[in-house]
């Protein structure tokens, strides 16, 4: 089995994707279903844009006839294709997907757009491989969300780990400080979208699922879980972990 360094450079510019699954995975899953999917028990194309090793193919692929992933990293891709043997996997960057107009009835960017070199023209893309009435789930880090989780440059050096109050600095000191990675308001996310042919179906906050603290301290993980889960049914929503973003295609 292949191992690779969570704290190095490659997880300071592309993040570190979903090695293993537990419940704060399954619990966007369900999220990804639900808005993605509208009520319908299957559909015939599903795109994992930034699949990493393949854990959401995997759990996606029993709701489409047709099961594809891209992601920008070789070594993450030979994983992803024993994760999900059926899949079509393809080696492609966010901002040039190798599949058709109108060919994905579901793309799924998640926690990705933070990490490419033109969210633009990501998001561009995506939209172009979405049928009229396809949806795309998006994921992405919350400028609101006390914590930066993907560490921080000082004095030229990545220090890897959760680092307090960096999202609340001006966008000069935060960005000297996190250069590899985007945070997004409510609006700069949105602001993604102008002038593609989509219509904005679902934008909230959602907090993370304490695996880790689950693991080590169970009831202090759980107790985590029911006061920040009940935080999303509030206006407090707004320090979630994340973004989740569902917009669909429109006929103009």
């Amino acid at each position: 089995m292949e191992t690779f360094n969570l704290h190095g450079e490659r997880a300071a510019l592309r993040g570190n994707p979903s090695f293993v699954w537990r419940e704060g995975q399954n619990r966007r899953l369900k999220m990804i279903i639900s808005w993605g999917l509208a009520g319908r028990e299957r559909v015939e194309h599903i795109l994992v844009d930034g699949c990493g090793v393949g854990m959401y193919v995997r759990a996606l692929a029993p709701y489409a006839e047709r099961i594809s992933g891209v992601d920008i990293e070789a070594d993450y891709l030979s994983v992803a294709q024993r994760n999900a043997p059926d899949a079509l996997l393809c080696l492609a960057a966010a901002e040039a997907l190798p599949f058709a107009d109108q060919s994905v009835d579901l793309a799924l960017s998640h926690e990705v757009l933070e990490h490419v070199a033109d969210d633009r023209a990501a998001v561009a893309e995506m939209v172009r491989v979405l049928r009229p009435g396809g949806r795309a789930v998006i994921f992405v880090p919350n400028r609101l969300y006390p914590f930066e989780t993907h560490g921080v440059y000082w004095r030229g050096v990545y220090h890897f780990g959760n680092v307090p109050l960096v999202n609340y600095l001006p966008d000069a000191l935060r960005n000297r400080l996190a250069p590899h990675v985007r945070a997004y308001t409510a609006a700069g996310l949105r602001r993604l979208f102008i002038g593609q042919p989509v219509r904005i179906v679902h934008h909230s906050q959602v907090f993370p699922g304490y695996d880790n603290i689950v693991q080590r301290r169970p009831a202090l993980g759980r107790l985590l879980r029911r006061l920040t889960y009940a935080m999303e049914r509030s206006p407090l929503c707004i320090l979630g972990l994340s973004h989740l973003l569902v917009v669909e295609k429109v006929v103009r």
